[in-house]
């Protein structure tokens, strides 16, 4: 008995004849390289569907082109050779490729003085897209950091000297008798508050760039904001961490305007969108500031 061919209803006419800008999949589980870490990620894969007339893609031929990405570092180059596979089996279909793959890329970070160390994750997604042969790649990265208010700093400083002039007034000062004061809770009073906060940095890639400058661009945010959170540390860490807070106090307008100096800096980036969120613990809402350069929504 001769074998039954199998149905192929993707291949038969549409219905109603209309192009589509996207179809594929999203959520793909697979795993990738980056920088020689093995890491877990999800991938959204699709192509353009611009024969009107053909009632879909071939989905599958998009899967098994993700196989590419097992085990290969993962930089510009390949995801432009996965694109260009996804347009190669849909060359009567489609002319724009798409992939977007999520990820956390994770890094051991050292504490501030101490010798301990422990690991971060950081969410990255890269997204690509080859369009009538212009190929596309962006970078997004979220950096978390610690954000002291300048202004309740300067109102805690103010309710501590209004105590210092209400514990001392009209008696002779005694260094011993300042220096208790000052390590106790009668003395400082009030203290300034902090959040956690986040950064959101997309970045435009060169297409020639040969790897992707996730490390490089982690690097130069932390150090231009100077309170990246920390991961094991001893008491002398968190002493260090409260007098880089003390001394690095940033409104989010602060922290945008650090971040806009320090990603002009990184070698293949050619724009950016940048988004500060400071998670406030005074109010119920967020604080918040957003910084552009040589940037459009594609």
């Amino acid at each position: 008995m001769n074998a039954l061919t199998l149905p192929d209803i993707a291949s038969q006419n549409a219905r109603q004849i209309v192009p589509l800008d996207w179809v594929g999949m999203c959520g793909i589980a697979l795993p990738i390289v980056i920088e020689g870490q093995r890491l877990t990620a999800t991938a959204d894969a699709g192509v353009s569907l611009d024969d009107g007339e053909a009632r879909g893609i071939h989905m599958s031929r998009l899967y098994l082109a993700l196989e590419m990405l097992e085990s290969q570092d993962l930089n510009p180059l390949l995801l432009k050779k996965v694109l260009q596979q996804f347009l190669d089996s849909h060359d009567d279909l489609s002319i724009c490729a798409y992939l977007r793959i999520h990820t956390q890329m994770l890094l051991k970070r050292p504490a501030l003085v101490s010798p301990l160390s422990g690991w971060k994750t950081y969410p990255v997604s890269i997204d690509a897209s080859l369009k009538n042969g212009m190929f596309h790649v962006e970078l997004k990265i979220e950096v978390n950091y610690s954000s002291t208010c300048p202004c309740s700093a300067a109102l805690a400083r103010q309710l501590i000297q209004q105590q210092f002039v209400n514990d001392f007034a009209n008696k002779p000062l005694e260094h011993a008798d300042v220096l208790a004061w000052l390590g106790s809770s009668q003395g400082i009073v009030a203290t300034p508050h902090s959040q956690r906060s986040t950064a959101i940095l997309q970045t435009l890639l060169s297409s020639d760039q040969r790897a992707l400058p996730i490390e490089v661009i982690i690097d130069e945010a932390e150090a231009a904001l100077g309170t990246a959170v920390q991961t094991a540390v001893k008491r002398a860490d968190e002493q260090a961490f409260a007098l880089a807070n003390g001394q690095n106090l940033m409104f989010c307008e602060d922290a945008a305007r650090r971040l806009n100096m320090a990603l002009k800096t990184v070698p293949g980036v050619q724009g950016f969108n940048l988004k500060v969120v400071h998670a406030e613990s005074l109010h119920s809402h967020d604080a918040v500031a957003e910084s552009r350069w040589n940037w459009k929504a594609h």
